[in-house]
């Protein structure tokens, strides 16, 4: 089958077309024709840095699958060859998304949902299941909260925007000025230029600050919020503020990591279903330019998710 491997770790270029054996479903497994993958920020800083977990020789990358069963394997009961499926199956080991053909456990992915095509699917699971499990499970979102969303205009975070919209909170972003608009169509009630305004001068009483940046984010981001609430930081455990600042605060702090999840997709799904979350794509590339859309991601200035098409 057709996937893409990088030839060393290292540059978008080493990520080049390979012909790799088709893999077959074993126990509980099924096996997806992947329709398209989605690209992510984890994709390219593995490909720099080199995989952990379980690879094999031939290391494909692409957590993101949206695609079609095409075989079952033994005690599989949820789904036939035909069904429209969606998933981020074996994260953060080798999925192999970048490829023709997936073979994954049937729980860790979810039926696609029915209103969207396979490329918009795949943009949605890690992304999405990163903002949910944040917001919704670490958390704990309540309807009336006030939710501060840093890097609103990304992947992780217009997802973010939209599902603590759909539990009805406050919403405040931070993006640049030229993606204001893009927020608040998508229900953003607040968004801060962070070039021009320190938002810990210009947000208060916020109840969770989602930091999808990292660094001195998570410090800065402690005085904005009450006493009580949540700060959840993305990127590394290296933006976490000082605990004993945190506690005096009496703000809970924590570093999450994203984990296939088949109820949270299903949750997914349902709001895509039901009109209110949608993954804004910014560019879809054919699967033999991998590379192309790794480098464009790591310019940092993408609106929404990178897909690659796949079949």
């Amino acid at each position: 089958m057709r996937a893409v491997s990088p030839r060393a770790w290292g540059a978008p270029e080493n990520l080049v077309p390979v012909e790799v054996d088709r893999p077959e479903p074993g126990l509980t497994e099924i096996l997806v024709r992947v329709h398209a993958a989605g690209v992510n920020p984890v994709d390219w800083k593995t490909r720099a840095e080199g995989a952990f977990g379980t690879w094999g020789d031939t290391p494909i990358l692409g957590y993101d699958v949206s695609g079609v069963v095409e075989e079952v394997g033994p005690g599989v009961t949820l789904y036939r060859p035909g069904d429209e499926v969606f998933g981020m199956p074996r994260f953060p080991e080798q999925t192999g998304g970048y490829a023709e053909f997936v073979a994954a456990p049937a729980r860790r992915f979810a039926p696609k949902p029915r209103s969207v095509d396979h490329v918009a699917a795949a943009a949605l699971p890690l992304a999405a299941l990163t903002a949910w499990q944040g917001l919704v499970e670490t958390a704990g979102l309540r309807a009336g909260q006030r939710v501060l969303v840093h890097a609103a205009a990304g992947g992780v975070g217009h997802l973010a925007v939209q599902i603590a919209k759909a539990h009805g909170a406050y919403v405040i972003g931070t993006a640049r000025a030229e993606k204001h608009a893009f927020l608040r169509d998508l229900g953003a009630d607040e968004v801060v230029d962070y070039t021009r305004v320190d938002f810990a001068e210009a947000v208060r009483d916020v109840d969770i600050v989602l930091d999808g940046v990292g660094g001195a984010y998570g410090e800065r981001s402690l005085p904005v919020l009450r006493r009580g609430g949540h700060l959840v930081t993305l990127p590394d455990p290296g933006g976490l503020p000082d605990p004993v600042r945190a506690a005096e605060l009496g703000v809970h702090t924590g570093w999450t990591v994203v984990e296939p999840d088949r109820l949270g997709l299903l949750e997914i799904a349902r709001l895509v279903d039901e009109g209110r979350l949608r993954a804004e794509i910014d560019t879809v590339l054919p699967l033999e330019e991998a590379a192309k859309a790794h480098a464009h991601g790591e310019l940092g200035r993408t609106q929404g998710k990178i897909v690659l098409r796949v079949a």
